[in-house]
C-alpha cells in the first residue's frame, strides 16, 4: 500500500462508519450502534495511521459528544481519574531522571562493574530496564537512556554493526516484559489495564502480586529467546575506559542528581506502601513531580519540562478509555460479546485463558494498536466471562498480557516501533518478525502454563 494506506484508510473506515451507521442490528440500542459505527472507524484511523494517534482520538471524542452517544462526563471521565494524572507525573518524573543525569550515572555504573562479554550485555539491558523500571515510569525514556549508553559500549568495545544491530532490538524489545512488572513500569497504558479492572481495587502491589512472577519469567524467556537467536558473529571484550572517562566527565554526584534520588526513592516507597497510607498512587505520582519543581527542596523541574508531557498521549489515552466505558454503557460490549463470541463459555481455566489469548492476538494482529485492542477486547471479555462469577483481574490480565507482549510486524507495539530505524535500536521489520513469530507462540505458554497456575496459587482463581 505505502503511500496510499493513509488514504485508503480514511476512505475505508468513513465507509465502516457509515454502513453501521445506518444499518439495521437487531438487538443494539441506537447509541450503541452510534457507538460502534464510530470506535471501529477510529480504530481502522489507527490502525492505518491516517493522521497522528492523538487527532483521530480528538475526532473519535468530538463525534462521541456531538451525537450525544454518552454523557461528556462519561465520554471524558478519564480526566476526572486519578490515572491521567499518574500519566501525567510519570512523564515529569522521566523527564527529571533524564535531565537530572541520575539515570545515566546509574547505568555507567553498572556496566563497568557487570558487562564483559556480549551475553552480559544481554543480561546487563534486562537488568538496567528493571532497576530503571522502578525509576523511570516509562519504557521510551528508559529505552533511549539504555541505548545511549549501549551506543558507548559498542563503540569502545569495536562490536560490528551486525551485532550492534541485535544490542539496540534486545534494548527495545525488554521494555515490553519488564515494563509489566511493576504497575508504573508504563505509566501509560498498565493504569488502564488496572482501571478495566473495575471494581476490583488494584494498587501497586496488587498489581506487582498478580503480574510479579509472570512477567519477570517472561522476561526472562525473552532474554534467552533473544541469546539462542541472535548470536554474535565474534566475540565480544568491552573496553571499558571510554566508559569510565565518560563516568568521570560526569564528575561527583550534583546536588541536582541527589535531590532527583531523593524524591524518587520516596515515590518508590509511597507506591509499594499504598495500601497502608491510602492514598491513591496517581496522588502520589503527581505530588512526587510537582516537589521536584519546588525551590530548594526541589529545583529539578523547570517550566520547559512540561514538554516532556505529551498532550496527543493523554488525548490518545481518553478516547482509548472511552470506547470500553462508553461501550459499556451504550451496550456495545455485551451486544459484541453475545454476538460474535461463543455462546458458551469455557469452564476449564487453561482452555479459557487459551481461548482469550487467540481472540486477543488474532485482533491485535489486525489493527495493531495495544490500546485501541485492548479497548475493543478487554470490555468484550469482561463481558463474556460476566456469568463465570471470576476476578476481573484474571480476564483483563489475560486479555492485557497477550495484547502489549505480542508483536510481529514494528506497529504491532509502539515499544518497538519507536526503536526502529538507524538513529534509533539500528534494527528493521527483518528482526522484529525473526522474534515476533516464535513468540507469538510462546505466549501461550506465558498465560495458560505460567499466569494462570500462579494465580491459582495466590488463590485469585
Amino acid at each position: 500500500m505505502g503511500k496510499n494506506k493513509p488514504i485508503i484508510g480514511f476512505i475505508l473506515g468513513i465507509i465502516v462508519a457509515v454502513v453501521i451507521f445506518f444499518a439495521n442490528i437487531p438487538g443494539l440500542e441506537r447509541t450503541g450502534q452510534m457507538c460502534m459505527a464510530f470506535s471501529l472507524m477510529t480504530v481502522i484511523f489507527w490502525a492505518f495511521g491516517i493522521a497522528q494517534p492523538g487527532y483521530v482520538s480528538g475526532l473519535y471524542l468530538l463525534l462521541l459528544a456531538v451525537f450525544k452517544v454518552a454523557p461528556t462526563t462519561l465520554i471524558f471521565s478519564t480526566w476526572t481519574t486519578s490515572m491521567m494524572y499518574l500519566i501525567i507525573g510519570a512523564y515529569l518524573i522521566a523527564v527529571a531522571v533524564k535531565e537530572s543525569g541520575l539515570g545515566e550515572r546509574i547505568a555507567y555504573k553498572f556496566i563497568v562493574k557487570y558487562v564483559s562479554s556480549f551475553k552480559s550485555i544481554i543480561v546487563s539491558i534486562f537488568a538496567l530496564t528493571f532497576i530503571l523500571a522502578l525509576l523511570i515510569p516509562h519504557p521510551w525514556p528508559r529505552a533511549f537512556l539504555i541505548m545511549s549508553v549501549m551506543a558507548v559500549v559498542v563503540k569502545s568495545a569495536d562490536i560490528p554493526r551486525e551485532d550492534a544491530v541485535k544490542i539496540g532490538f534486545t534494548v527495545f524489545t525488554a521494555s515490553i516484559p519488564v515494563s509489566m512488572i511493576f504497575l508504573t513500569g508504563d505509566a501509560s497504558i498498565n493504569p488502564l489495564a488496572a482501571a478495566s479492572c473495575d471494581p476490583e481495587p488494584v494498587g501497586w502491589l496488587k498489581w506487582f502480586e498478580v503480574m510479579g512472577l509472570p512477567m519477570i519469567v517472561t522476561s526472562i524467556i525473552t532474554m534467552v529467546m533473544i541469546l539462542f537467536m541472535f548470536k554474535p558473529t565474534k566475540e565480544v571484550n568491552v573496553n571499558k575506559t571510554e566508559i569510565l572517562e565518560k563516568l568521570e566527565a560526569m564528575g561527583p554526584m550534583s546536588g541536582k542528581e541527589l535531590r532527583t534520588a531523593v524524591w524518587v526513592t520516596l515515590a518508590i516507597i509511597l507506591w509499594m506502601t499504598d495500601t497502608l497510607h491510602g492514598i491513591d498512587i496517581g496522588w502520589v505520582t503527581l505530588f512526587i513531580a510537582m516537589g521536584m519543581a519546588m525551590p530548594k527542596i526541589g529545583g529539578i523541574l523547570t517550566p520547559q519540562s512540561w514538554s516532556g508531557v505529551p498532550v496527543q498521549t493523554l488525548i490518545f489515552l481518553t478516547a482509548a478509555v472511552a470506547i470500553g466505558r462508553v461501550g459499556g454503557a451504550t451496550g456495545m460490549n455485551t451486544w459484541i460479546a453475545q454476538t460474535v463470541l461463543p455462546s458458551s463459555v469455557p469452564e476449564n481455566m487453561f482452555i479459557l485463558a487459551a481461548f482469550i489469548t487467540a481472540v486477543s492476538i488474532a485482533i491485535h494482529m489486525l489493527f495493531g494498536s495495544v490500546i485501541a485492542v485492548m479497548g475493543i477486547v478487554i470490555p468484550a471479555m469482561l463481558a463474556f466471562t460476566g456469568s463465570m462469577g471470576i476476578s476481573t483481574i484474571i480476564t483483563v490480565m489475560i486479555a492485557y498480557i497477550a495484547i502489549n507482549a505480542h508483536f510481529i510486524l514494528p506497529f504491532h507495539n509502539l515499544a518497538i516501533l519507536v526503536g526502529v530505524g538507524e538513529d534509533n535500536g539500528m534494527y528493521t521489520e527483518k528482526e522484529t518478525i525473526k522474534f515476533g513469530v516464535p513468540f507469538t507462540i510462546v505466549l501461550f505458554i506465558i498465560t495458560v502454563g505460567v499466569a494462570v497456575p500462579w494465580w491459582k496459587v495466590i488463590g485469585l482463581w
